[in-house]
């Protein structure tokens, strides 16, 4: 393989088409087409699905498409390191997290990052937490974020943030506000402070995802210690399917205090976002590195930035989450 060809990859799949990539890279379309054929034919496998509107990638594809941008990051790497001399921690970093902690977490660590360690290059793997174990055990990730994990072999997990689990939902006929607690004198900033108890949120209309989700995991286990059944009226793989449902007012879900920044809190009369408690209910994250391989420098940046992004949110008031060994 030839850095060019992946480039040549990487333009058609990002255009969808054999003949836009041609013409975005100046390349003629016979000569372009030899080239992906060429790389099939090396690689043993099919890149490509090919119909008259265009091209679209093979899960083989999309693996590829994966690590060719990274590869191409470190040649990049490489080549700018031999135009000057190193000043500071360089090169690529890939981290795994769950997506629903993603959109909270990422970006300032990554704004941070670019600010202070411009020659570092994060790539972000973000997906359902089986995943990120997954992409952490197939070293496809340096650094992962796993949920409710304290152990895994061959991975090193530490302590990153502990945070409550709440209940949100459109209370049309106004039957959940009796249920909910008095408001917590001192709830973070930007995070409702009320509590609902357990039971009185199992028993509501509930909107959730499948067993194999980490909160649904989280809430069926405390259903089952406390003897009581989920009043569960839809079950969807799509957390974006979940958050329709709820927000059209068609039932009740569980979600992590890191999705309440994403949310509108009081986008109308009767909306409901309650801390679940009795028990309550939390969930815990471990950052992850493989064993037998120390961080070199700028993986180490990008823990310490990682860390240091928590302890920021937590402090401001931004993430209702408590940091390893703090209490509560």
């Amino acid at each position: 393989m030839e850095l060019r060809t992946l480039r040549y990859f990487i333009a058609v799949l990002e255009a969808g088409s054999l003949s836009r990539a041609a013409g975005s890279l100046y390349v003629a379309q016979p000569a372009l087409t030899a080239q992906i054929k060429k790389l099939e034919s090396e690689l043993g496998t099919q890149l490509f699905e090919r119909s008259h509107t265009g091209v679209s990638p093979t899960q083989a594809g999309l693996q590829l498409y994966e690590d060719a941008r990274r590869l191409l990051s470190d040649a990049d790497a490489v080549r700018e390191r031999m135009q000057r001399l190193p000043q500071g921690p360089e090169g690529s970093v890939t981290v795994a997290v769950p997506f629903l902690l993603a959109s909270l977490l990422m970006g300032p660590t990554l704004a941070r990052l670019k600010r202070e360690h411009p020659r570092i290059r994060v790539f972000v793997i973000d997906d359902l937490s089986l995943m990120v174990r997954k992409a952490m055990l197939d070293r496809r990730a340096d650094i992962g974020i796993l949920v409710n994990t304290p152990q895994v072999e061959g991975l090193l997990c530490q302590p990153l943030a502990r945070e409550a689990i709440y209940i949100c939902g459109r209370d049309t006929d106004g039957q959940v506000a009796p249920l909910l607690r008095p408001p917590r004198p001192r709830a973070a900033r930007r995070v409702p402070a009320h509590d609902i108890e357990f039971r009185h949120a199992a028993a509501l209309p509930l909107v959730l995802q499948p067993r194999r989700f980490s909160i649904r995991q989280t809430v069926e286990e405390a259903a089952a210690e406390h003897h009581l059944t989920l009043n569960v009226v839809h079950e969807h793989d799509s957390a974006r399917v979940i958050r329709s449902l709820y927000m059209c007012g068609a039932g009740f879900t569980f979600t992590p205090a890191c999705t309440l920044s994403d949310q509108p809190h009081l986008p109308g009369p009767g909306w409901v976002v309650a801390r679940v408690v009795k028990p309550l209910l939390q969930r815990n994250y471990q950052l992850t590195v493989p064993v037998g391989r120390p961080p070199d420098a700028a993986t180490q940046v990008v823990i310490d930035t990682l860390r240091q992004t928590v302890a920021e949110l937590i402090g401001g008031g931004l993430w209702a989450a408590k940091m390893p060994g703090a209490s509560g």
